[in-house]
């Protein structure tokens, strides 16, 4: 009898260890500017204790609105960016007494450094040496931290600033690299916090003669491998890749709603969180899919608006405000399950190219209707199917004809979907009534992102200052010359327009005067 209740209990501590699983949720913040009140000789301006009005009263509230954000984010492991020592580190971590493990790395020279703070016990705390031309470049935090005693390695980045072209930043990705080619190929890792990259930023800084300085080069994508030949390891194709290959988080979401931070009115994604291949292998620890998210509650983000810490054009800070950037989160688990993909696309439709970041083998796409066309760029449509805009590749295609034809790249520019290089192109036929494929009306939701890359037709409206008023409506019209957009304070009436995305905003585009007709001016 005693035999059998023993077998019994083993039995159920065998099936309990097995099926008992922890998740734990993994997020970075760039808090912008953490100081203490110490005068080291490093600080910036507005952060020498006393030389405006940064100091015991002012830190207070400073200190109480990023433990706001850090309690409400409400996460297992944080990497913090901007936090000048460990000493304002310290006074943080006083009021948020949960995250009982920390470490923190810092230039010497450097105004700032960075930290990770943990409710799981951190070890073997490394500082990784950027071998870079400034005297000031910052340190790579890399940490042990077990959970449920599996091990998860993190890497923790603050790349240089993009007051610096891309060169500044490639030996941030060189040395983060080298140090994670040392790594057997099934170690757990995390790479986040704020690269100062953009998820695509192979893409954005293509044309920027300022930034790119590297031929194109973009550590983020080309250095980390987060790409391969300008297209996106994804869950899909990363296991044709070798193992050190990277995939972004950023992929998990809509293209709409990726953006931590916003400069000048463009949203972008220098915050990323990167994960090893080994996460998505269904062994040890795995990241949970589609749990990758941007924290956002009211008080941080409002009227499409970050609130970030607010300093007057004097240096004085106004003791109000968070940070400029926003926090990034996602959820990992020590019980993973494979996760079969169940959704098949149809690759012949356009309407697929919009749930898919990058091809890795060439498309067809049947039956494709050529809605419109200026220079060398031209709108497709399949008939109830999506349209969508090919850039600058449109040489051989015609108004009104249908064609099958190769879709060999495709690539998001500022939020829009675009294919960038065809072939193997067929003709079909002619569209003998185009105006049936078009979006008519005022009443046409501009917003939705599921009429992205339409023609629209039969649109009235006031046109000022570059915008067109649609009853209560507005949206930009845009031209890329000037002279091609309307009279000012005139009514007008859209004949045929690019319904387009810039920075995840909707806009009008005209290619022509002939896109449109001046109904009235008003005098």
């Amino acid at each position: 009898m005693k035999n059998f209740i023993f077998k019994v209990l083993l039995s159920f501590v065998f099936v309990f260890s097995n099926t008992y699983a922890i998740e734990f949720k993994v997020a970075t913040y760039n808090v912008e500017n953490l100081f203490d009140l110490n005068n080291d000789g490093t600080e910036y301006a507005e952060y020498v204790p006393d030389n405006t009005n940064w100091n015991t009263e002012t830190l207070d509230v400073k200190l109480t609105n990023i433990s706001q954000v850090i309690n409400d984010l409400n996460v297992d492991i944080l990497a913090l960016e901007e936090i000048e020592s460990q000493a304002a580190l310290d006074l943080l971590l006083a009021r948020i007494p949960q995250y009982k493990y920390n470490a923190f790395v810092k230039n010497p020279k450097s105004a700032i450094g960075i930290a990770v703070i943990s409710k799981y016990e951190i070890s073997n705390i490394n500082a990784i040496e950027v071998e870079a031309k400034n005297p000031h470049s910052r340190p790579i935090l890399e940490v042990d931290i077990r959970v449920e005693d599996k091990l998860i390695k993190v890497f923790a980045n603050h790349w240089r600033s993009k007051n610096a072209s891309e060169s500044a930043r490639i030996p941030y990705a060189k040395a983060l690299y080298s140090r994670i080619k040392q790594l057997p190929c099934e170690t757990d890792y995390i790479i986040l916090g704020d690269f100062n990259s953009n998820y695509n930023e192979y893409d954005t800084f293509k044309y920027n003669r300022i930034l790119n300085d590297t031929n194109g080069i973009a550590g983020i994508n080309d250095i980390l491998k987060t790409t391969i030949n300008s297209t996106f390891i994804t869950k899909d194709n990363l296991y044709e890749c070798d193992d050190y290959v990277h995939y972004n988080l950023w992929l998990e979401t809509p293209s709409y709603k990726r953006f931590s931070y916003r400069f000048r009115g463009s949203y972008e994604t220098p915050d990323s969180i990167i994960i090893s291949t080994s996460l998505l292998d269904g062994d040890k620890i795995d990241y949970v899919d589609s749990s990758f998210g941007v924290f956002m509650p009211y008080y941080l983000y409002k009227k499409e608006f970050i609130q970030r810490w607010k300093i007057d054009k004097k240096g004085f800070h106004k003791r109000e405000g968070y940070s400029d950037h926003l926090p990034i989160y996602a959820t990992f688990t020590t019980n993973p399950k494979k996760v079969e993909n169940t959704k098949k696309l149809d690759l012949s439709k356009i309407s697929s190219l919009y749930e898919i970041e990058s091809i890795l083998t060439p498309l067809t796409i049947k039956d494709a209707i050529v809605l419109y066309k200026t220079a060398n760029s031209a709108i497709i449509k399949q008939a109830n199917d999506r349209a969508i805009f090919i850039y600058n590749v449109a040489k051989e295609l015609e108004v009104g004809k249908i064609y099958d034809l190769t879709v060999n790249k495709i690539s998001l520019f500022y939020g829009q979907k675009q294919i960038t290089q065809i072939s193997n192109i067929t003709p079909k036929g002619t569209e003998a009534d185009l105006q049936k494929h078009f979006k008519k009306g005022n009443d046409i939701e501009f917003s939705n992102f599921q009429i992205q890359n339409e023609v629209v037709t039969d649109i009235t409206g006031y046109f000022v200052k570059k915008e067109l008023r649609i009853g209560n409506t507005t949206i930009r019209l845009y031209a890329k010359s000037n002279t091609i957009l309307p009279p000012q304070k005139s009514n007008i009436r859209i004949k045929s327009a690019h319904l387009s995305m810039y920075n995840n905003t909707p806009q009008l585009v005209i290619y022509s005067k002939d896109d449109y007709e001046v109904l009235s001016i008003d005098k």
